[in-house]
């Protein structure tokens, strides 16, 4: 029996053997929405439940999808003040279900989707929730990269120049039409990058508000997830990123806070956000900060770019994925106004 492209027979026979305390057979559904790495909900005989995460099927980008890097990033954080759900088993056999995959714990909490909060009781709790969000990454940040075991989990040098140099590779090699907003940004930042200060911490690489988990009840985080692009780098990275998704428009795939009254509604300011992060993790204040909104605008185009590329040949998790072409150019063109 197949669900959702899981043999889930020859799966349950896998994680019989291989996963401690793993109960046969198990049936899966497949979690809507994303558009990375597909992620299902696994029931095992027993009523428990677990997640799968897997690469796509067919024809990939190199280096995208590695959820062998997700798996190692997870299991090394379970011991730290980072929320984590705990990871049982990874498998590199694609024979299995088609691609590699690995199996974690199922969380149950909230996703908060929509960064004004709009289910929040009241200002006191979304500014719980902010301030959670910013502890968490402080959390994060702080992490001994040595002490955990993630030594080897990036390579040495400017992170910001390795990160340029393999964004624009990425977008060139999913690159569907001329857009000159994004030529532009590149000779920019290549003209703007700061010389490296020599900071290496555990970088996410996709922080913000909808890659955590919320308890259910209380503005407490109980899993960051989708760490499929954590490396060793600039820790400034994740913080230009949050503060990069709350410049985006009300409208679009990743609904922002343009033109929102923060403060009528407890939300901090960029600056205010920025400050408590600073006081967490023993930063006096940030220089340069534009370069680090624009680069991230530009990764995130660059992202989505890849997306519209997937949707061409098939390959991409969501049936929406052929739609991001526009605002691919929307965030060029917002990225430009930052450079002036």
């Amino acid at each position: 029996m197949k669900t959702q492209s899981l043999d889930v027979q020859k799966l349950s026979d896998y994680l019989t053997l291989h996963m401690t305390g793993f109960t046969a057979p198990l049936s899966a559904e497949k979690f809507e929405g994303g558009q990375s790495n597909p992620t299902f909900k696994l029931t095992a005989a027993d009523g428990k439940h677990y997640v799968l995460r897997r690469k796509p099927p067919g024809e990939l980008l190199k280096s995208a999808h590695a959820v062998d890097r997700e798996f190692r990033v997870i299991s090394a954080l379970r011991d730290t003040d980072v929320p984590v759900p705990k990871t049982f088993v990874l498998c590199e056999d694609d024979d299995i279900v088609g691609s590699m995959f690995y199996v974690m714990e199922y969380k149950e909490g909230r996703i908060l989707w929509d960064p004004l909060l709009p289910d929040a009781a009241d200002n006191a709790e979304r500014s719980a929730i902010y301030d959670a969000m910013n502890q968490t990454m402080a959390a994060l940040h702080n992490v001994d990269v040595d002490a955990v075991g993630l030594t080897s989990f990036g390579r040495p040098g400017n992170y910001f120049e390795r990160q340029l140099g393999r964004w624009s590779k990425q977008y060139r090699a999913s690159e569907t039409c001329h857009i000159a907003s994004m030529e532009s940004l590149m000779t920019w930042l290549v003209a703007k990058m700061p010389e490296d200060d020599g900071t290496v911490r555990l970088v996410h690489g996709d922080y913000r508000l909808d890659n955590m988990m919320f308890h259910s009840t209380e503005p407490r985080v109980i899993a960051l997830l989708d760490w499929e692009l954590s490396t060793l780098g600039h820790p400034l990275a994740d913080l230009a990123n949050q503060c990069m998704a709350w410049m985006l428009p009300r409208e679009g795939r990743i609904k922002g806070l343009g033109g929102v009254d923060r403060a009528a509604l407890g939300i901090p300011s960029d600056e205010e956000y920025i400050a408590r992060y600073c006081e967490r993790t023993g930063r006096d204040g940030i220089e340069n900060w534009n370069f680090y909104l624009v680069f991230s605008l530009f990764r995130l185009a660059a992202i989505l770019q890849g997306i519209v590329k997937r949707a061409q040949i098939g390959t991409a998790s969501s049936a929406e994925a052929d739609s991001q072409g526009e605002a691919v150019t929307q965030l060029a063109d917002l990225a430009m106004l930052l450079t002036d």
